[in-house]
């Protein structure tokens, strides 16, 4: 027997009517505006749960207020498939679905997995077997760990790598992938570290493995081969400003104690980036006489990008000398890659759909990415910096 939930309800209907005794894993797949795809593959995952998983699983389709005829797909596979449940969200949000049916889940461990399976089903097992043995308290899936399998595009490889790079510097993380669709934990640690999470979107899983790690709990890192879908539904422009927010939020929160110090901070990185848009802004316009875009703003970045980093390094943040120099500007080269991609993909999008546009219209939107781009270099540039205090000087 299976069953079909509507939540936020005042009482989730037990998962013991639905198989006998309590599974060991719950795979939740979050879906959204999924029913060309979603019978096809839960019957793939549920073939295999049942003939090739050696452990008593489940299966939870969590819609999260689609506006196709997902639900309905989602009801009738719950009816049709045993251990298969189904629950409904009125509201939109991928970290909201799996909340939601993480905490009405009576598994021993709880995992998702996304609806395209873009993960190969035989990395399941490899996924949860380090927390059902209780070797590992969190396990993920990882694109970029040595070992992986990747088939996706240039744009989508250099705006992940870049991303978790990010992750890195300005929040000292160790984990390599915050994003794939791949995750499991144990149920009670899930209990514990959800109400710490604060966004149920997209940066959900990011904040996830932030506040377990924050927390000190083993998290195991899986290679996996991984085929991305062309059918994405992911808006990469809004994502990544909900990301750069939720990175934001995280490390102003890592840097409480040195929070009296950020207006004044954030002044003086204002100044510098209006001087270092100016500059960037007249390069640009000179090469655009005689280059495409996209090479006059890769050229006009690089060569304001040193400047940048070494008038923020000595105005902003107050280091001055040659200690550390080389890493400080690593991270400004990586501040300087993430607005590369962010920019060049803005003069694509606007070659696309208005062809001819002039360079002034061009320098008017790449301003205002460049402006987004500039969160994440202070971000960046925050981090490895600010640590570095002024030795007190020596009592004679």
């Amino acid at each position: 027997m299976s069953v079909a939930v509507v939540f936020p309800l005042t009482r989730v209907r037990p998962a013991l009517e639905v198989v006998s005794g309590a599974p060991e894993v719950d795979v939740v797949i979050p879906v959204y505006n999924e029913e060309r795809d979603l019978a096809q593959n839960v019957r793939r995952l549920h073939a295999y749960l049942r003939d090739e998983f050696p452990f008593a699983a489940r299966i939870t389709i969590a819609d999260n207020a689609s506006t196709d005829g997902t639900w309905s797909v989602a009801i009738r596979l719950a009816a049709e498939l045993p251990n298969v449940r189904s629950l409904h969200l009125n509201e939109k949000g991928r970290g909201r679905a799996l909340a939601a049916a993480w905490l009405t889940s009576d598994a021993r461990v709880v995992a998702y997995m996304d609806v395209d399976l873009s993960t190969k089903l035989s990395a399941l097992l490899p996924l949860v077997a380090p927390v059902l043995s209780g070797h590992s308290d969190v396990s993920i899936g990882s694109r970029l760990a040595r070992g992986a399998r990747v088939a996706r595009g240039i744009k989508r490889e250099l705006i992940s790598r870049a991303y978790n790079m990010l992750l890195r510097l300005s929040l000292g993380v160790r984990f390599r992938d915050a994003q794939c669709g791949f995750k499991a934990l144990r149920a009670d640690v899930a209990r514990r570290l959800l109400p710490q999470v604060q966004n149920r979107n997209w940066f959900f899983d990011t904040e996830l493995l932030v506040v377990a790690e924050r927390a000190g709990l083993r998290i195991h890192e899986l290679e996996v081969d991984w085929a991305d879908d062309p059918d994405s539904r992911v808006d990469i422009v809004a994502t990544a400003m909900e990301d750069l927010r939720g990175i934001w939020r995280l490390a102003t929160g890592r840097f409480a104690d040195t929070a009296p110090h950020l207006p004044g901070q954030l002044g003086r990185f204002a100044a510098v980036g209006v001087l270092s848009t100016l500059a960037y802004v007249g390069l640009f316009w000179l090469l655009r006489e005689v280059f495409p875009a996209t090479v006059s703003n890769s050229v006009a970045l690089a060569v304001t990008a040193v400047a940048n980093t070494a008038a923020n390094r000595r105005m902003t943040f107050g280091v001055r000398g040659s200690d550390r120099l080389l890493r400080d500007h690593a991270g400004g080269l990586v501040a300087f890659l993430i607005a590369l991609v962010l920019t060049n993909l803005a003069i694509l999008l606007l070659n696309a759909l208005a062809p001819g546009t002039s360079p002034r219209v061009e320098i008017a939107v790449l301003i205002a990415v460049n402006a987004l781009a500039a969160g994440a270099r202070f971000l960046i540039l925050r981090t490895l910096l600010f640590h570095l205090r002024r030795r007190p000087e020596p009592v004679s």
